[in-house]
């Protein structure tokens, strides 16, 4: 049933038969909407096809988000747009440069173009952009306190195994602070310059043709209907596709590294409230828990919520134009959609746990591997 006050809408979701679309669908079914989604179901996310946690509810159209006529014909009668459709991993971007660029950049010029084309003007749109834009976090000197937003660290610091960031000024360690909108971009990877492109071409189509946008900007997104056998998903999910074949999770540098990870219940809360709120109107807005966690951290919660005595191994390898830190500062979130995460760490990885006890997983950490160092990407 429609919530009280809040007409019925007829939403599109692209992209949103993969892990956070379908759990929005799902919040906005709830919500009395009515959900269309198209989605190429490409086999690296959904090698059984269309899923079967997709609702019977959604009305499922296969397609491509390029394709000029499908999308004039999944707009039709639209009230509102999720764009979440895009090829994600910032690893695999930085050697499948053509088709991230293609599938993110072009895919989002090519529904806008057929917003146009068909004289389609929805009451909303709200795309989904990334933490991945910004590079490195904003971080403070532990010695002299000095605010700093450094450059993504070079690979001949990464190859001596120097991890963190040091002040230009005094070289002291520079410690995280929460990351806010305002902090310039630091564009490290093809994913993240695909990523600014989205939100980018969205703000400016709503500006010139009088559409409200919304770009929220994910942080590290974990939860049930995460794609297990792609290795270039989440880093929880890889984490759990490891512990479920009784491997080791492989941290990256010494796992010290910090990030924020949000549950997607938090997620479809917020996109929620985006498409509600008009003051979100023209913004762009973190979307996190706020607060950060190291990653050698997310494997060990993991492995106790499965039961599985298992401690991750610490690498000391690094990946190219990989952050150390980066949280959210979530104050935009909070006064311009009323946000404020609900799901704890504990929580949320408990629950994801209780969803992979039932899962079967290819453990492609290694394939991964032997990609990146194909390409001299990690080592």
């Amino acid at each position: 049933m429609t919530q009280p006050g809040i007409r019925s809408k007829q939403v599109l979701i692209t992209g949103g038969a993969g892990f956070v679309g379908s759990h929005l669908a799902d919040g906005l079914l709830r919500a009395g909407h009515k959900v269309r989604v198209i989605d190429d179901l490409t086999p690296q996310v959904h090698k059984a096809g269309a899923p079967d946690y997709l609702s019977p509810e959604v009305e499922l159209v296969v397609g491509d988000v390029r394709d000029p006529n499908r999308m004039r014909a999944v707009l039709r009668d639209v009230d509102v747009v999720y764009h979440f459709a895009a090829t994600v991993g910032v690893g695999q971007s930085m050697y499948e440069i053509s088709r991230y660029m293609s599938v993110n950049t072009q895919g989002t010029a090519e529904l806008l173009q057929a917003m146009l084309d068909a004289k389609i003007a929805p009451e909303k749109l709200i795309v989904a952009s990334s933490m991945s834009i910004y590079g490195e976090g904003r971080y403070q000197c532990s010695k002299c306190s000095r605010e700093a937003t450094p450059p993504v660290r070079p690979v001949s610091q990464l190859r001596v195994g120097q991890w963190e960031l040091h002040c230009s000024f005094c070289q002291g360690v520079l410690r995280p602070l929460p990351t806010n909108e305002n902090k310039p971009s630091e564009i490290n990877s093809i994913y993240a310059l695909s990523k600014r492109d989205q939100e980018e071409l969205c703000l400016i189509y709503g500006r010139t043709y009088g559409i409200p946008v919304t770009a929220l900007r994910f942080f590290n997104i974990y939860g049930t209907r995460q794609a297990l056998s792609n290795p270039y998903t989440g880093v929880a999910a890889i984490f759990a596709a490891r512990l479920i074949n009784d491997q080791a999770p492989l941290v990256f540098e010494d796992g010290e590294q910090m990030r924020d990870f949000v549950s997607v219940h938090d997620i479809v809360r917020a996109n929620l409230l985006a498409m509600e709120r008009p003051e979100s109107n023209g913004h762009v807005i973190n979307i996190g828990c706020g607060t950060p966690i190291p990653i050698r951290r997310v494997a060990e919660l993991l492995a106790r919520a499965l039961g599985k005595d298992i401690g991750a191994v610490i690498t000391h390898k690094y990946r190219a134009g990989d952050i150390r830190h980066c949280y959210a500062d979530l104050t935009q979130a909070r006064t311009l959609l009323g946000y404020e995460p609900q799901v704890t760490h504990e929580d949320g990885f408990r629950e994801l746990a209780a969803w992979l006890q039932g899962q079967e997983a290819d453990d492609k950490a290694d394939t991964m591997l032997r990609e990146l160092n194909t390409y001299g990407l990690t080592a």
